[in-house]
């Protein structure tokens, strides 16, 4: 099954505050997902876009979706671009919901599903070798640094004493009665946080995302805007150091912009996306 491209973009009108589109000009759109803000760029006329996505599938909805525009495409990691020269570079780093909503990549445990989470498909890792085959220390410092799981210790020894594991519905049941009955019924489900954690491992996302902060500004012309719109603390994080760091940069959001509550509510998915947009110099 594979969802509708007509998915909603987060902070759309941000995006274009700060990318600024003027025509005739070249944008780049690192992470394209279902083209959401592509297609809000390629408003203004004569735009020229570059898309980048590791997801195949991804690309392959957002070619349809894009068809008839000026875009090329390029299928990879974004960290791993050859570069070119833009006035403007959007990185949204959320998980795709054509990624969300197939049971079949394995993103969530509201259907059963393999326990996969790789982007790139033909990537060999996947989310069940690292459950299946770390260690019990390993999977706490996991947990405990790329989800910042509450009770990372109990789960993690579950995890061990229950696996191997195959199916995202498994996993996160065992989650759930790892942690105490007065964790298990709060704001999230206990298991959220733990498949994150196993998402940015299975995918190396920060390690991507500190080699695309490194190269991405000398891929803008003088003036050149980049926007990165992150959904984790550990990616804003990235942002904001690699931003204040970066000689070549200069910051135009002295603190992130975040969704209002209409969108919020109209976009739940939006609801921890902050905005960070610098200058070259």
């Amino acid at each position: 099954m594979i969802p509708d491209a007509g998915h909603i973009p987060v902070l759309p009108q941000a995006v274009l505050t700060y990318l600024q589109p003027q025509p005739g000009q070249h944008f780049l759109d690192a992470t394209v997902g279902l083209g959401g803000h592509s297609e809000l760029l390629l408003q203004t006329p004569g735009i020229r876009l570059t898309a980048i996505d590791r997801d195949a599938q991804a690309l392959a909805l957002a070619q349809q979706r894009l068809r008839g525009y000026d875009v090329t495409w390029w299928h990879g990691n974004y960290a791993d671009y050859p570069g070119g020269e833009f006035d403007g570079i959007l990185a949204d780093l959320g998980v795709s919901s054509l990624q969300l909503d197939t049971p079949e990549r394995g993103f969530s445990f509201r259907h059963a599903g393999p326990l996969d989470m790789r982007m790139d498909p033909q990537q060999q890792e996947t989310a069940a070798d690292w459950v299946n085959h770390a260690s019990e220390t390993e999977l706490v410092e996991l947990l405990s640094r790329y989800g910042e799981v509450p009770y990372a210790r109990r789960i993690a020894r579950q995890i061990v004493q229950k696996r191997p594991f195959h199916d995202t519905q498994a996993l996160a049941d065992v989650i759930w009665y790892a942690v105490p009955p007065s964790a298990r019924y709060g704001r999230i489900h206990p298991a959220t946080q733990v498949f994150q954690a196993l998402r940015i491992a299975v995918n190396r996302e920060l390690e991507s995302l500190e080699r695309f902060l490194q190269r991405a500004p000398d891929w803008l012309k003088p003036g050149g805007r980049l926007v990165i719109i992150s959904f984790h603390s550990l990616e804003d994080r990235l942002v904001k150091w690699a931003f204040r760091r970066d000689e070549r940069l200069e910051i135009v959001t002295p603190k992130p912009v975040t969704p209002n509550s209409q969108e919020r509510q109209s976009n739940p998915r939006s609801r921890s996306a902050k905005l960070r947009a610098a200058v070259r110099r």
